[in-house]
């Protein structure tokens, strides 16, 4: 039998849910249609998610389709996930376990922000992808209207496969597609299934999802125009959700070769640390229900217990490990305790935090308060929730304020030494800018003559194991490539958290170099944004954006309504659809994506407000601490170099 797993994606409000819904009752999983807005769908299994309407965790349910002709059997396995931007981030972690995904867009709406925003994340994590247009029984759905879009958007390998495709198009989208079609006049389902895997045709169908219309052409598409990717012979797995039923710590797995049994034993690695441990129990959920199975094989969805310590995005067994996210949080807010014991609050915080990676919680030793970084509003609502019904902690948020972060623009060598009575460490590392999204990246190039191999495995790991923050405003850098240029040890007195300490300063004093040099930039999240305004009214926007440091390209529309695409501050666009609703009366509508990190456009400003002083940071000092006639004492970080016991090892530095 095929197993695939099918992730259904969408625009929050366009009938995703619904969707699933209907396919899972035409495949005879359910005997009666809930509804949304009934609050008794069968996948808002949340509380949250039936009084709000919208899905904030990602569910899963199976569904079998028997042999048909021309069709083999075939289970799927639904992945239903968030289509609020809030929690794009718990979408974005499951794309990363699918075979094929539907993409639901709106026929009355059309192609959304966020519905490009998905189509980015499909392409960068390669999953083949079928369209359902949904609501097309609604005034203004119009089929040709949205294919066009489509087309327009995505290019021409969205094809309408409602009923037979037309050749012509398939034609245009792979070479082996076109030359079918001179020679036989049609493609063979052999080369469309295949131009489908590869992302080269995008089937379309159009259907209402909520009067059941179009659902089993889509349905006979997921089993006809599929096939089985490849897996691995030997077990491997990817962690995309952790999640919590009745007090039980739950992991999902989707098993991406071999199989998986009750007992078994299974490696990975988290946080660069190689761990081992048992798995317990092996569970299938459709919807809250779940069965208790002895064994899961490649292709499958499970839920298992027993793994304690694994987070979303772990990669088990012979699955490679993931690439990094590209979604991110922009907004990070002070946590209110409302009188509760702080270390209660930060350690139920932390458990969050492990479902939920991009929550991010931390200690501010400088604000002395809990921080948390998040999407936005409604998910901050989520979590004060979560903790009021798991734990009984009664929390509020203070204003939130938006997450910076600093990188460099030139390389720099860093100098970290501790040497306290009885320990030694001194380490060099090179701190080297990298292009705008790179992110964060580690490396060595000390020999093993100079620092033993365990040592620098130790080192790789400080490199890792806790965000780095700049020296600026105290934000996280980023976009910068940290590399081990040389470090010793003693024989006798060196310890583990000695190079720990040696790094830590080695990387802030660094930064500090860079800083004096005048190297150092503060970067801040921007949006991506859509915004559609009466064309009377597209002078007054675009003055907007203008003052907001934004910028977009030439306005287009039909007459009636124009369209401005740019980007802008994060910062600056907060608030700006209220702005939006009120002076284009109700009649303008702005949507907004996360478009990563630049620089910043007020840097002097939020430097001098934020006031941050990291000389006097001690949780970061980049100051060493050196040892004379038996006793440590400190070194400021510009004195290092003075002090250090092994000369530069990068030229530029030497010169």
């Amino acid at each position: 039998m095929k197993r695939l797993v099918v992730g259904l994606l969408a625009h929050v409000d366009s009938g995703k849910t619904t969707l699933a819904e209907g396919l899972l009752y035409r495949a005879g999983v359910l005997r009666k249609l809930g509804r949304v807005d009934h609050r008794d769908a069968f996948l808002d299994t949340d509380s949250r998610e039936r009084a709000r309407g919208i899905t904030i965790f990602a569910k899963q349910a199976v569904l079998a389709l028997p042999a048909a002709e021309g069709a083999e059997a075939c289970e799927l396995t639904l992945l239903d996930t968030p289509g609020h931007v809030d929690f794009s981030a718990e979408a974005e972690r499951a794309l990363q376990v699918l075979d094929y995904a539907v993409l639901v867009v709106s026929g009355t709406d059309g192609v959304q922000a966020h519905t490009e925003t998905l189509w980015k994340l499909l392409a960068r994590y390669r999953v083949p992808t079928f369209v359902f247009v949904n609501k097309m029984d609604l005034p203004g759905a119009d089929a040709a209207v949205r294919l066009r879009e489509l087309r327009g958007r995505f290019g021409d390998g969205c094809v309408d496969f409602s009923a037979v495709p037309d050749p012509e198009a398939l034609a245009l989208c792979s070479e082996p597609l076109m030359n079918e079609v001179l020679e036989n006049g049609a493609a063979s389902p052999e080369t469309v299934v295949t131009a489908i895997a590869r992302r080269q045709v995008f089937p379309v169908f159009f259907g209402a999802a909520l009067r059941l219309d179009g659902l089993d052409g889509l349905l006979r598409g997921l089993q006809t125009l599929t096939r089985t990717p490849p897996r691995w012979p030997e077990f491997g797995a990817r962690v995309f959700k952790i999640s919590e039923d009745a007090g039980t710590r739950l992991t999902w797995l989707k098993i991406t070769g071999g199989e998986l049994h009750a007992r078994q034993q299974v490696d990975g690695v988290t946080d660069g640390i190689p761990w081992s441990a048992k798995i317990n129990e092996l569970r299938i959920y459709t919807g809250s229900r779940f069965e208790p199975i002895s064994n899961a094989s490649a292709g499958g969805v499970c839920a298992v217990t027993g793994l304690s310590h694994v987070r979303p995005g772990d990669a088990l067994g012979a699955e490679p490990a993931p690439e990094r996210p590209t979604l991110a949080p922009v907004l990070t807010y002070g946590v209110l305790t409302g009188g509760a014991d702080i270390h209660t609050v930060l350690s139920a915080l932390r458990e969050l935090a492990e479902e939920d990676p991009m929550l991010a919680v931390s200690w501010d030793e400088h604000l002395q308060e809990i921080r948390l970084r998040l999407m936005g509003a409604v998910q901050l609502e989520v979590v004060r929730d979560l903790m009021t019904r798991r734990f009984g902690l009664d929390i509020d948020f203070g204003p939130g304020s938006i997450l910076y972060k600093e990188t460099i623009a030139a390389p720099v060598e860093g100098v970290g030494h501790f040497e306290p009575l009885r320990h030694y460490a001194e380490t060099h590392v090179l701190l080297e800018p990298l292009p705008q999204g790179a992110g964060m990246a580690y490396a060595t190039v000390c020999s093993e003559d100079v620092l033993d191999r365990n040592w620098q495995r130790l080192i790789m790991q400080h490199f890792q194991e806790r965000e780095h923050l700049g020296v600026l405003t105290g934000s996280p850098i980023t976009d910068m490539r940290i590399t081990l240029l040389m470090g010793r040890a003693h024989l006798k007195h060196t310890e583990g958290g000695d190079f720990r300490q040696a790094t830590y300063r080695a990387i802030r004093q660094g930064l500090m170099e860079a800083k004096k040099k005048g190297d150092c930039r503060l970067l801040e999240p921007w949006y991506g944004f859509r915004l559609e305004v009466p064309q009377d009214m597209v002078g007054h926007a675009m003055a907007d954006i203008q003052r907001m440091s934004g910028t977009f390209d030439t306005p287009t529309g039909d007459g009636e309504y124009m369209v401005l695409n740019g980007t802008a501050p994060v910062s600056e666009m907060r608030d700006y659809a209220m702005d939006v609703n009120a002076y284009t009366h109700g009649r303008g509508h702005l949507s907004c994506v996360f478009a990563g990190y630049q620089p910043c456009h007020n840097a002097d400003e939020v430097i001098e407000n934020m006031a941050y002083d990291p000389e006097s940071d001690l949780e970061n000092t980049p100051d060493s601490v050196f040892c004379a006639h038996g006793a440590g004492y400190p070194v400021k970080w510009y004195k290092v170099p003075e002090f250090m016991h092994l000369d530069y090892a990068w030229d530029g530095m030497r010169e």
